[in-house]
């Protein structure tokens, strides 16, 4: 995980707010409507397509409710509760509520790192002590550490850049912290 700033609401994202809250009116249960979806590419953008969990480039990603609709289901139409996400990634998070999570709006750069050459994800000394038990669970829980699924990414993206079809500029757009490992291996 990296640090992701929160963007302001697109233009036009007033309607979603006001047609979500008449449906969340007359409606007290059930799955809220997406009326957020036609708003997933500036999402997208506002994460420079990268997974809001992995740190990946993300080409088809989902709205990540942070706070999920079981968990308040006044935050569906939040702008500022939306993530990017990789599709599995989003379904791995299941009934965990905000707190459970650590939030890609408070994570800090450097609170994670990629191994070379296992290209696993581990925390590092930064993360605060009361954060800790939490980035850990998130590692396990979002098989951010070391699933075949996420490496296989990270593999198919350390290749590209170690046979040149990548440089390190882009790399770094596309998978950031796979580019800070290679940086850190360059220095050290």
């Amino acid at each position: 995980m990296i640090r992701f700033e929160s963007t302001p609401a697109p233009e036009g994202f007033d309607d979603v707010v006001t047609n979500g809250a008449a449906w969340l009116v007359r409606n007290a249960t059930g799955r809220p409507i997406d009326f957020w979806g036609p708003f997933k590419p500036q999402l997208a953008d506002a994460f420079r397509s990268l997974c809001a969990y992995s740190a990946m480039y993300e080409p088809v990603g989902t709205v990540d409710h942070f706070v999920s609709c079981d968990e308040d289901r006044n935050r569906a139409y939040d702008w500022t509760n939306y993530r990017y996400c990789s599709g599995w990634l989003n379904s791995s998070k299941q009934k965990l509520t905000s707190t459970d999570i650590l939030d890609p709006f408070v994570v800090q750069d450097g609170w994670f790192r990629i191994l070379l050459p296992s290209l696993q994800l581990v925390t590092t000394d930064a993360v605060p002590t009361d954060l800790r038990t939490t980035a850990d669970f998130v590692l396990r829980r979002l098989h951010l550490r070391d699933d075949e699924r996420v490496l296989r990414q990270r593999r198919e993206w350390y290749r590209m850049f170690q046979e040149g079809e990548l440089t390190l500029q882009g790399l770094a757009k596309k998978a950031p912290l796979i580019a800070a490992a290679v940086e850190a291996g360059l220095s050290g």
